[in-house]
């Protein structure tokens, strides 16, 4: 397939002085809006997919950047960072605070800003200023944004808030709504690999089950290591269950919070290469016999979630669809601690969408 894309760029003509010469035909720019965009996260994010990490080496693209009227001045430092980079895949930088332009015509949005937890508000306060901040999102997706546009949210709370954009954008298929849990993912696959002493990459088919919160469950029961030359189970290859079912978990769990303390930010570079993992597997697919972590729409799954969530799950991808992946047997330890994690996601789903409705 990659031979024939590359061979479908390439056309015969006549120059001038009638010699046929091969006449190499780009593809036309995806237009990809990234919100938040003077933050620290897309500061990370920005470059990598302006010079072609996520979707792909020959794509241009087009990249909106949207944020609220007073980061302007920041937004226009960035564009200029980003015109000084010469990226030949970069046709276009578009700063704006207008809906209306940052959601046009859109083959992609990557929705990072959101409204923080700030000292002293409860929960209910920060749901119900996310609520209204994506469903104004979700609209102008649905007014404006091509009804193919793949939609990964970002800021926190992340899975309720996608739901809120999906329930706002009624139009677009609930397929093309999905939130981070990809750091999570890579949080999970690192801590194993760290504990067997092999790359990261040598750890596959970790899951995230749930929300992207402290309630989220890393499980490994159905993760594989490769220790050296041989893929065996991660139990075996760990050698330490109560690790597993302890530190292990909530290392994962509050790994966001530890990096605060340390840093006194938040996580950005690791949320930035999360987001490009997610989106470029969501466009190129997952390989076989792999699975990712996305935070998808609960319809129709087989492990007894509420459907009317956006719940993380096992997933492998092609075509740019996503699928959960069914028939993986769960005890009764990781039973409870989806049950749990879902249970926190129908509470905060029922008191968002009670803001909704207002």
């Amino acid at each position: 397939m990659r031979l024939l894309s590359l061979l479908l760029c390439w056309k015969i003509a006549q120059n001038e002085y009638g010699v046929c010469v091969c006449v190499v035909l780009q593809a036309d720019p995806i237009r990809v809006l990234v919100t938040g965009a003077a933050g620290q996260i897309a500061y990370s994010l920005l470059y990598s997919i302006a010079k072609g990490d996520v979707f792909g080496k020959d794509q241009p693209i087009i990249l909106v950047l949207l944020d609220i009227p007073p980061m302007l001045p920041v937004l226009d430092g960035v564009v200029m960072e980003l015109q000084d980079c010469a990226l030949p895949l970069l046709r276009e930088v578009i700063p704006t605070d207008k809906v209306e332009l940052g959601f046009k015509d859109l083959d992609a949005a990557i929705l990072v800003g959101s409204m923080p937890r700030k000292e002293g508000m409860e929960r209910k306060d920060l749901l119900k200023a996310n609520v209204a901040i994506f469903k104004t999102q979700g609209a102008a997706l649905e007014k404006y944004a091509k009804k193919s546009v793949r939609v990964l949210v970002v800021g926190n709370p992340a899975n309720t808030n996608c739901l809120i954009a999906s329930k706002s954008a009624p139009s677009i298929p609930k397929e093309n709504f999905s939130c981070l849990t990809r750091l999570d993912h890579n949080r999970a696959r690192s801590q194993v690999a760290m504990r067997c002493g092999v790359p990261a990459d040598a750890v596959k088919n970790v899951i995230i089950w749930g929300n992207h919160s402290s309630t989220q469950y890393p499980d490994v029961h159905h993760a594989m290591v490769n220790v050296h030359g041989k893929e065996v189970e991660a139990y075996s290859a760990v050698k330490d269950d109560s690790w597993l079912k302890g530190d292990f978990i909530s290392t994962v769990q509050l790994r966001g919070a530890a990096v605060i303390k340390a840093r006194k930010l938040s996580s950005a570079m690791s949320a930035a290469k999360a987001i490009c993992d997610h989106m470029r597997d969501w466009w190129f697919g997952t390989l076989d016999g792999e699975f990712m972590s996305m935070g998808v729409y609960a319809g129709g799954n087989s492990y007894g979630i509420p459907e009317d969530l956006i719940y993380s799950f096992p997933v492998h991808i092609k075509n740019k669809s996503w699928n959960i992946h069914d028939g993986l047997p769960i005890n009764d330890f990781s039973r409870a601690k989806m049950d749990a994690t879902a249970a926190e996601l129908v509470e905060e789903r029922d008191t968002a969408l009670s803001f909704l409705s207002q």
